[in-house]
């Protein structure tokens, strides 16, 4: 069971580094196939977010090549099977925050359901 556990963790870690990766944002077809058809965050800025709003700011550039993200502290638990809460600190410019995400494995693998960053001080 732990290896399985395990498992998951690691995909819904590969998962969020893929679409921290200026390359797979920039294609909307490679970020879909990592987000839930449910997906919805709750950004830093305390906007709300859905899979058509996503795309227009990852397909945008947001992160670019030259200043990737800096994420730290990454880790991930098992909360039901299909089920995998990440968090970890993002440094993307600057800005600083705390990420969460929750991962659902789906028919087609592991895809994001929902996301929330927060800013720290």
């Amino acid at each position: 069971m732990a290896d399985e556990s395990e498992r998951a963790v690691q995909a819904a870690i590969e998962g969020e580094t893929r679409l921290l990766d200026p390359e797979v944002r920039a294609s909307p077809a490679r970020v879909l196939e990592l987000l839930d058809p449910e997906f919805t965050e709750i950004g830093a800025s305390g906007r709300q977010w859905d899979v058509e709003s996503i795309l227009t700011v990852t397909s945008g550039g947001s992160v670019s090549p030259e200043s990737p993200v800096k994420v730290s502290e990454m880790s991930g638990v098992v909360l039901a099977p299909g089920v995998v809460h990440l968090t970890y600190f993002a440094d993307n410019q600057g800005r600083q925050t705390w990420r969460s995400s929750l991962w659902r494995l789906t028919q087609t693998g592991w895809r994001l359901y929902f996301h929330q960053g927060t800013v720290t001080s």
